[in-house]
């Protein structure tokens, strides 16, 4: 039996002003890059756009520096806040 790989999962945060085509943008992007995307969970604030999106890196078809100039990209085309990081910096930065 093949060994399962454990997941690499990281965290992507995104705020702005809510418009079309948010999440399909970020998840046309994953899926072009084979990541996974384990969990979303998302709101709207008085027309503010709040959104954490949970994604397995495991077996991406580009690094870390990749995923982050094309969310990058993304970010700056939509006018959004975009940050991606590893699940275990996310935790420790928000740990109450």
């Amino acid at each position: 039996m093949a060994k399962k790989n454990k997941p690499q999962v990281c965290i992507i945060t995104v705020t702005g002003a809510d418009r079309v085509g948010i999440i399909a943008k970020l998840a046309t992007a994953m899926a072009k890059a084979n990541i996974n995307i384990l969990d979303v969970n998302q709101k709207i604030m008085e027309d503010y756009f709040v959104m954490t999106m949970a994604v397995d890196i495991t077996k991406a078809t580009i690094n870390t520096e990749k995923i982050k100039k094309s969310l990058d990209k993304i970010a700056e085309e939509m006018s959004l806040n975009i940050a991606f990081q590893d699940e275990n910096i996310f935790k420790a930065m928000h740990r109450v």
